[in-house]
């Protein structure tokens, strides 16, 4: 195995006038030994009780055999079909996994209704549902839970030869799956959702569905001793101090765009957004990752705010002002947590706690008790309702005009955020709004599926720097689903968490436009061609 990190230019020079303070703190050595004080004191309480993710890959070996023979017991029964009800950590890791391995998992991390009813749609009678939370809190894995455990009842199947469950022990969750007869998986309640792709949350959807799972955490095994050790050359501390050191001129370039550029690795840079924003963004600071391909616009200008890391093959050296890393999945999990709580301890920054992610769930919870009260629009055109939030869109009256309104509101070293509540199975052309938004503005931009980007960025976006905009798109659903025992539907919660978001965004001062597409497809291609 080989694991690899190589930095050049502006970054070389950062990692040059840092490496040598971490290895004389001995950072990596502390970081194996699970120090929960290298994150200093307000960060204690929190860190002594999230540092399992260090030994993950040892830790979790004993689930394998489990796993293996459940699916081996699957596939007798002739069900090889995967649906993965989770969010955030506990779908991100699953989905690279399995994408990477080439294997099928439907990974089902939204609650648009169209979304939800085409995972419904798939053959029932080959299929069971991984359901993975910590608590069995999250709103979203809950309403998917219990869709299909009525579709199940509904079609004769006993819900209980179909549904796994992967949660804390001793957890609300783990309690209601005894009562139901369910087949059950602990995770390691020491480890947060952003750092569990090597815990049940990723083995146990990504097994199933057929991954090397036992490759996975042994080559996660192998670059474990490399990371833990006090040395200029450890990939952790070089990529760590590339992250929250490289100068832009003014200060810390406070942004990463990460390219997945000639390595078999699959989706890594979703991930990757997670476990960096969540950890770092927030009191006011961090580091905001921006998923690029490699010939997204970005990489063309050359943002001095903007950090490139790249995946590739081999990592022998890096051009310009980059980083390069190279290494099996496994090892790149492992690495990029490192790198991750270095980068947050430069900042002076706790990488495990996650204080603006709940504000956003407060105001849905609110938007959805008063879903009645839904706000006018300012306008509508060409099939399409647009709101604006701390946004002024007077004598705007086309989508053209009002994403020209949201774009002049963009900071010489601000982002734009699109964040789509629609269907990804049916309306994947969205993402190509990245691209172009980028080339406009020679700006950053960042691309989320909604809901589940308030698992991930959304903690940055209301925790770090006060310098984006927000693109909402939000389509009205074909076919609307109940979420069975809840007095709400799959539509009315979605729409719900996009106004929730949208609100406490105002509330910080950020400008938002949200477009309510009348049909998704049509009205993707109206904004494309807005833009």
């Amino acid at each position: 195995m080989s694991l690899k990190v190589a930095v050049s230019g502006k970054t070389a020079a950062a990692v040059a006038a840092t490496i040598d303070e971490l290895v004389a703190d001995k950072v990596a050595s502390r970081i194996a030994a699970k120090d929960f004080t290298l994150w200093g004191k307000d960060a204690e309480a929190e860190s002594s009780i999230r540092l399992g993710w260090v030994t993950s890959a040892i830790d979790s070996a004993p689930l394998v055999a489990g796993i293996l023979a459940l699916r081996d017991e699957f596939a007798a029964k002739g069900i090889n079909r995967f649906v993965l009800c989770g969010m955030g950590g506990s779908s991100l890791a699953p989905e690279v996994i399995t994408s990477t391995a080439g294997v099928e998992l439907v990974v089902l991390d939204s609650t648009n209704a169209d979304q939800v009813g085409a995972a419904l749609a798939g053959d029932l009678a080959r299929t069971a549902i991984v359901v993975s939370s910590k608590s069995g809190s999250t709103v979203e894995t809950d309403s998917q839970k219990r869709v299909f455990e009525k579709a199940f009842t509904d079609a004769g199947i006993d819900k209980a030869d179909r549904v796994v469950i992967v949660t804390d022990p001793g957890s609300p969750m783990e309690a209601a799956a005894k009562a139901d007869g369910y087949r059950i998986f602990n995770a390691d309640p020491t480890v947060g959702g952003r750092y569990s792709a090597l815990t049940a949350f990723g083995l146990v959807p990504s097994g199933l569905a057929g991954a090397d799972i036992a490759g996975l955490l042994a080559d996660a095994q192998s670059a474990s001793a490399l990371l833990a050790s006090d040395d200029a050359s450890n990939p952790g501390l070089v990529l760590g101090a590339a992250l929250a050191r490289t100068a832009n001129g003014a200060g810390f370039a406070d942004k990463v765009g990460i390219v997945t550029d000639g390595t078999s690795i699959v989706g890594f840079g979703d991930w990757a957004e997670q476990l960096i924003a969540e950890s770092t963004g927030k009191i006011g600071r961090g580091i905001l990752p921006v998923v690029l391909e490699p010939n997204s616009p970005e990489l063309a200008v050359a943002a001095g705010d903007l950090v490139v890391a790249r995946l590739v093959a081999d990592a022998n050296s890096a051009v310009g002002n980059e980083v390069a890393t190279s290494g099996p999945l496994g090892a790149q999990f492992l690495l990029w947590e490192f790198a991750t709580v270095v980068a947050s301890r430069l900042l002076g920054i706790n990488p495990f706690d996650q204080p603006d992610v709940e504000s956003a769930k407060i105001a849905a919870r609110g938007m959805l008790e008063q879903r009645a009260a839904v706000i006018a629009a300012d306008f509508e055109a060409e099939n399409i309702e647009v709101r604006a939030t701390e946004l002024d869109l007077a004598g705007a009256n086309s989508i053209s005009a009002a994403i020209d309104a949201l774009l002049s509101q963009v900071a010489p070293d601000g982002y734009i955020s699109v964040q789509a509540y629609l269907d990804r199975t049916s309306a994947p052309q969205a993402a190509e709004l990245r691209d172009l938004i980028a080339a406009r503005t020679s700006r950053p931009v960042t691309f989320g599926w909604a809901p589940r980007f308030l698992h991930s960025t959304g903690q940055y976006h209301k925790g770090g720097p006060r310098q984006g905009v927000y693109l909402q798109l939000v389509s009205v659903a074909k076919h609307d689903i109940a979420v069975p025992g809840r007095e709400f539907t799959f539509g009315e919660l979605i729409a719900s968490q996009a106004a929730g978001d949208a609100s406490v965004l105002g509330a910080l001062g950020r400008p938002v436009l949200t477009l309510t597409l009348g049909d998704a497809a049509a009205g993707v291609a109206t904004v494309k061609n807005a833009i």
